[in-house]
């Protein structure tokens, strides 16, 4: 039985069947690389956030919007571009991708006020709005699916990776150089790996015919986007859950030289070390619910459940503490955990929904994500901090992640049932292929 439960997650379809593992491996790569410009881009603004408050006059609510409509952008806007790169080509929809943001970045560097600096923000978020959920969809088409959780976990760690290098390098640049060249640098690389990546990358090879048939009759796989409580419950939790990992990365750089009185370039370092602990940790944590979901795929949501509570714990003691060494330790294994949810709803996602439709399957999971999550988080502890303080916000902050575990307590109650319902509607649909149950 739970042979047949564990396989009854997926669409019966192995899209990896063709393509050469060395090939799959260089797709990652450049996938990972752009996921990397995509978070530079995003995070770089944090490690200079010191430098415009002071140039320009701005409150934390201010500094706060110029992070959050990024992520809202990408909110609004995720699903629908990603619906269209589903059907009209995901790789020349990542390069044009690669292309705005690159270019909107290279404005924040020319802005001249809070209003330009504003409108090229935007323009930023536009241009990554989509790229999460493409690119993740393109990196699970061309590996095997007992690969999921592992490959989800460390294709989003590159967002982690990423802001790691946008905050240590911005905070570098920035300090030296000044606040502009810290935007221009990692504009300059994204366009670097925009011109690279359709030379290598290939929309024929990634995306057998098959596939495609099934995106022209988009219509019928659609509903399983929502049609089980399950993979609601995993786009819910997963948002409720970045809010805190998101929080704690935009702000860290300002909570370091607020109440460690660090200059911008150690603020940024100090931070990213801290990302780079969750990065690792998204990593681990899709190992680990890999191994341990291959015959029970519920095991998955017991550990997510399990990573929001014990980040709860780790966080809110850290920010009990008084600043010092013991207080950044346990910030950096709360962080570690934090966002280890992405692994186990990636794959949920992934296995409950048609493979014509992952890029906006996991457009619905960004969705989620920055509207719940990335997007309001800065935002509001922006504005509760100009109330009460950044600390004593960054003590509130921990507590979503309770909600975030009751959520996918629902999720555990209802997924086996969830699992049977959608095999029953697969082998209805001419258009999806049946799953078989394999055998233990």
């Amino acid at each position: 039985m739970a042979a047949y439960l564990a396989n009854a997650t997926d669409d019966g379809v192995d899209t990896s069947r063709g393509i050469p593992r060395r090939y799959a491996w260089f797709v990652f790569a450049l996938t990972f690389g752009l996921l990397i410009s995509d978070y530079m881009s995003r995070q770089v603004l944090n490690a200079v956030f010191p430098l415009l408050k002071g140039e320009w006059a701005l409150s934390d609510s201010q500094l706060g919007l110029l992070s959050g409509i990024v992520a809202l952008m990408v909110g609004l806007l995720t699903f629908p571009l990603s619906l269209l790169a589903d059907r009209f080509g995901r790789v020349k929809s990542l390069v044009l991708m690669a292309i705005l943001w690159s270019l909107a970045t290279l404005g924040c560097a020319l802005a001249e006020n809070y209003e330009q600096m504003f409108v090229a923000r935007f323009l930023v978020g536009v241009g990554e709005a989509a790229y999460g959920s493409v690119g993740i969809a393109v990196v699970v088409a061309v590996f095997p699916r007992d690969m999921r959780a592992t490959l989800a976990g460390a294709f989003m760690a590159g967002g982690m990776f990423g802001s790691v290098l946008g905050m240590a390098l911005g905070g570098v640049l920035a300090q030296h150089l000044g606040w502009r060249w810290a935007f221009a640098g990692m504009a300059l690389f994204g366009l670097l790996l925009a011109v690279l990546y359709p030379l290598v990358v290939k929309e024929a090879k990634i995306a057998p015919k098959r596939m495609n048939d099934a995106a022209k009759k988009i219509a019928r796989p659609l509903h399983t986007l929502y049609s089980s409580r399950s993979v609601i419950a995993a786009y819910v939790g997963s948002g409720l859950q970045l809010f805190v990992g998101g929080t704690v990365i935009v702000w860290m750089p300002s909570y370091l030289n607020r109440y460690y009185a660090m200059g911008t370039d150690r603020a940024g370092v100090v931070a990213a070390i801290i990302v780079l602990c969750s990065g690792i940790g998204i990593i681990l944590c899709g190992m680990l619910c890999d191994r341990l979901g291959r015959q029970r795929p519920d095991r998955k949501i017991s550990l997510a459940i399990g990573y929001c509570l014990g980040s709860c714990v780790l966080l809110s003691l850290a920010f009990a503490l008084p600043t010092g060494t013991a207080q950044l330790v346990l910030i950096c294994l709360g962080m570690m955990i934090a966002a280890g949810t992405n692994g186990p709803s990636s794959a949920m996602v992934a296995n409950l929904t048609h493979y014509s439709v992952h890029g906006t399957a996991f457009a619905t999971l960004t969705l989620a994500n920055n509207l719940l999550g990335l997007a309001t988080g800065p935002l509001i502890t922006g504005r509760v901090s100009d109330v009460i303080g950044l600390h004593a916000a960054f003590q509130l902050v921990p507590l979503i992640s309770i909600f975030a575990a009751a959520v996918f307590f629902v999720a555990k109650r209802h997924y086996h049932n969830d699992m049977a319902r959608l095999q029953n509607l697969q082998e209805a649909s001419p258009e999806v292929a049946p799953i078989q149950e394999v055998k233990p």
